[in-house]
């Protein structure tokens, strides 16, 4: 039962388009028999998250105002990577452009659907160990300030509701996990 779609799709049509997003409503008969609408976001790009972990157990948050939010936000390093690009070289490119770090270790912790009732946003979370700085180059629409921290520190910030992005409280906390097995 969990693989069958108890949806009907009568007609569906694009109702809106960017470089970053289409906006698609959907006529259908929902689970219950009931027709209706359901609209539906879809990404032109993975969502691509970064825990960096230096030697000495360190993290950097990256600190932005969000638009849509209306609010300044901590997060770890994040951005966007092309459908079509490999993930992972989205990911060190996007911790380069924003830190001005590189690294020499790379492991996919994590995976998460964002706001998987409207979208079908995909976020793919990296571990990044063996950490050089280099310069950072953040894009033109980007004003960021970097803050490196204990990440015992940076979890505590998930846990207490100072960071609020969703990638970021997951990421940390899944963190927390492997530090607490022994495998961070």
């Amino acid at each position: 039962m969990e693989n069958e779609n108890p949806w009907t799709t009568l007609e569906s049509r694009l109702v809106y388009e960017n470089n970053w997003i289409g906006l698609t409503e959907h006529q259908v008969i929902n689970p219950s028999g009931g027709k209706g609408i359901y609209g539906q976001v879809s990404f032109k790009n993975l969502a691509i998250g970064i825990l960096p972990v230096d030697d000495e157990m360190y993290t950097w948050l990256v600190g932005q105002y969000r638009y849509p939010l209306k609010a300044y936000s901590w997060e770890i390093p994040e951005g966007g990577g092309p459908l079509n690009l490999s993930p992972l070289d989205s990911a060190k490119r996007e911790l380069q452009e924003e830190t001005g770090l590189l690294a020499d270790s790379w492991t996919e912790i994590q995976r998460l659907h964002l706001s998987n009732s409207v979208t079908d946003e995909l976020a793919i979370v990296y571990l990044a160990r063996g950490l050089t700085q280099g310069k950072a180059a953040p894009e033109d629409t980007e004003e960021l300030v970097l803050r490196r921290l204990p990440l015992q520190e940076a979890c505590a910030m998930a846990e207490d509701g100072s960071i609020t992005d969703s990638i970021s409280v997951a990421a940390l906390l899944k963190a927390k996990i492997m530090i607490l097995e022994g495998k961070l």
